[in-house]
């Protein structure tokens, strides 16, 4: 196999390090074959990971991974590199990747690029009814996903194996770099995800609906809200950037 991409999934203390920590690490990769065709390959596992504090009650509903669990396994600055460094990557990948990349820092992936997988089922199958790792499972059904293999949900192999299908899947329709450059752009919702419009097409909303989005407070919305207008032939002005980032 050539150009391997390592498809990561975290389960973690909560969301915003450093207050909060990774309790497990999972991935499983996907690499091209000499005739050129992606697929998953035998680089996989997962291993739990002492996240230095107690794993809060509300976490551990939704994981299942006890404070007895991780006593002593390796703290995060010993494991991550096990994991990120371990090959020769030509990208990383995550449903979600903002939250795996809030953890996975530049220094600790050498700065190798990373591939959203949501923001990019966005643009390929926006016929979805969602955009979950596992409504995508479902609706999609990905040739050759063992359901066994890929349960429980919200553990680190079995999603990063769920999600490999999908990012495998994608790169059957498209390139690295494409998904790459799509992981780098604000969502590109297809529906308001939210509010009196939620369900309602962006592409088919009147102007002045966009016109009020392009002011929401999620950036997916706003950018989704522009691009339908830019589509309509209409020119929108560049958000203006804060004033204490202009400064920087």
């Amino acid at each position: 196999m050539t150009a391997i991409i390592r498809t990561i999934d975290l389960e973690t203390t909560g969301s915003r390090p450093p207050a909060h920590s990774v309790c497990e690490i999972g991935w499983q990769d996907v690499g091209r074959d000499g005739n050129g065709i992606w697929n998953l390959t035998g680089g996989s596992g997962a291993f739990l990971v002492d996240p230095g504090r107690g794993i809060p009650p509300a976490t551990q509903a939704v994981h299942h991974i006890a404070d007895e669990d991780v006593k002593g396994a390796p703290p995060w600055h010993e494991a991550a590199p096990l994991v990120l460094q371990g090959g020769d990557f030509v990208a990383f990948a995550a449903h979600r990747a903002r939250f795996e990349t809030r953890f996975c820092t530049p220094a600790l992936s050498r700065g190798v690029p990373w591939i959203c997988t949501w923001k990019c089922a966005l643009r390929l199958w926006p016929e979805s009814p969602g955009f979950s790792n596992q409504m995508l499972r479902y609706w999609r059904k990905p040739t050759g996903l063992e359901r066994a293999k890929g349960l429980p949900v919200h553990r680190a192999f079995p999603d990063a194996y769920v999600t490999a299908h999908h990012l495998r899947d994608m790169l059957l329709e498209t390139s690295i770099a494409q998904l790459i450059a799509w992981s780098k752009l604000p969502g590109l919702l297809p529906r308001v995800p939210y509010g009196a419009d939620r369900g309602a097409v962006f592409a088919e909303l009147p102007i002045e609906a966009l016109t009020r989005y392009l002011k929401d407070r999620n950036e997916d919305v706003r950018y989704s809200a522009r691009m339908a207008l830019e589509h309509r032939g209409m020119r929108v002005p560049e958000p203006r950037q804060a004033a204490q980032n202009t400064l920087l």
